[in-house]
């Protein structure tokens, strides 16, 4: 999901560079979401995780 995430802020960069603004906030928008989502599942998984092996 990270991958994606990244993804997206490449391809809001590249469409940002010739002046693309709304697909560069599409794009932008999408990888904001997507890091979010990214962070919660690492916290959860490091969490339940350690709560696993004890």
């Amino acid at each position: 999901m990270l991958r994606w995430a990244v993804t997206f802020l490449v391809m809001a960069i590249i469409t940002a560079i010739p002046g693309f603004g709304n697909s560069a906030a599409g794009a932008a928008s999408i990888a904001k979401i997507l890091f979010y989502i990214f962070i919660v599942l690492f916290v959860l998984s490091f969490l339940f995780g350690k709560k696993a092996f004890k």
